[in-house]
């Protein structure tokens, strides 16, 4: 692993002015190691420190000019009508990107762990939500740090302490929905996916906060970790991407509704339909299983009953 002394970043720095190509939803190591410390250019290091201390990776060893913030405990997420996980008000938001040094004109570039697709869908998740904020100029590393470290890659010890810029939302309420969305979709035309793995979707288990076993009645299943390659950091490109949904009778065009257990898993199935395969008619319910199953009067399928 090589290592960027602060004298060295500095140079970095001052020899990248400007991004050299504009970036789509996924950029590669090639790219970041080019743009990270570009002008215009806001790298966010999102390893969160319920796995283990990721501030502390973060300060041992990290892609240049990149900024810390914690996936689970920086403000990402929050608990709404006792749903864990979910899109914090938009205030709130808005002051953490803005402290992050990030404006509306700053493209951001989000990287994971890259050690499963449990962490591609962290980044997965906060692109979702700049994207629910308004903001476009976002992307995420594909595979990660472990990529970028297994490329053998500069990292740098220079822990970033940015300027707060102001960042002003725009927010997509027709990105959001709820579970009165949810219900009018049932039995119709909008395929619905479900993204947990597969004994969550036949109700054989379920998620500590979740009421009742099941899924969504007519849901169909792609587990997450079909996503990603051999179930790692790097997602899997988009003619495999194409047969796996193929595969679970998940059509790649029109209205679809993704979700999961609290909007995580659920974030990486849509950022596939979406930004990946296209379909932008991929919606992503956040308050997924936990919500629905809490409402007692709202249809489940289990398609396994153990006694």
């Amino acid at each position: 692993m090589k290592r960027v002394t602060g004298f060295a970043l500095g140079i970095v720095f001052s020899a990248s002015v400007a991004a050299t190509t504009e970036p789509g939803p996924l950029v590669d190591v090639a790219w970041i190691k080019e743009n990270s410390c570009a002008q215009g250019v806001r790298v966010l290091d999102i390893r969160s420190s319920i796995s283990g201390d990721r501030e502390a990776d973060y300060q041992s060893a990290h892609i240049p000019c990149a900024v810390y913030t914690d996936y689970m405990k920086g403000g990402w997420r929050t608990k709404v009508k006792d749903v864990v996980g979910q899109l914090p008000p938009v205030d709130n938001l808005e002051k953490l990107i803005g402290s992050l040094g990030i404006d509306n004109d700053t493209h951001v570039v989000i990287y994971h762990a890259g050690t499963s697709a449990l962490d591609l869908g962290s980044a997965t998740r906060v692109y979702w939500t700049f994207k629910v904020l308004g903001h476009d100029k976002v992307s995420i590393l594909n595979g990660g740090i472990a990529a970028y470290v297994a490329a053998e890659a500069p990292t740098s010890r220079v822990a970033q302490k940015p300027e707060s810029k102001q960042f002003k939302a725009a927010l997509r309420q027709d990105m959001l929905i709820g579970k009165e969305d949810v219900a009018k979709a049932l039995n119709g035309a909008t395929a619905l996916v479900d993204y947990r793995p597969s004994d969550n979707y036949q109700g054989i288990n379920r998620h500590p906060a979740a009421k009742r076993n099941g899924t969504l009645p007519g849901a169909r299943n792609v587990p997450e970790a079909w996503l990603t390659e051999n179930n790692g950091g790097k997602l899997r490109d988009r003619e495999t991407l194409a047969k796996l949904f193929k595969l679970a009778e998940v059509p790649t065009d029109g209205e679809q509704i993704a979700f999961c257990n609290t909007g995580h898993w659920a974030s990486l199935g849509w950022f596939v339909s979406s930004e990946i395969m296209g379909n932008r008619q991929t919606k992503m319910y956040d308050g997924s299983m936990v919500e629905w199953s809490a409402d007692a009067a709202l249809p489940m399928e289990t398609k396994v009953i153990l006694q």
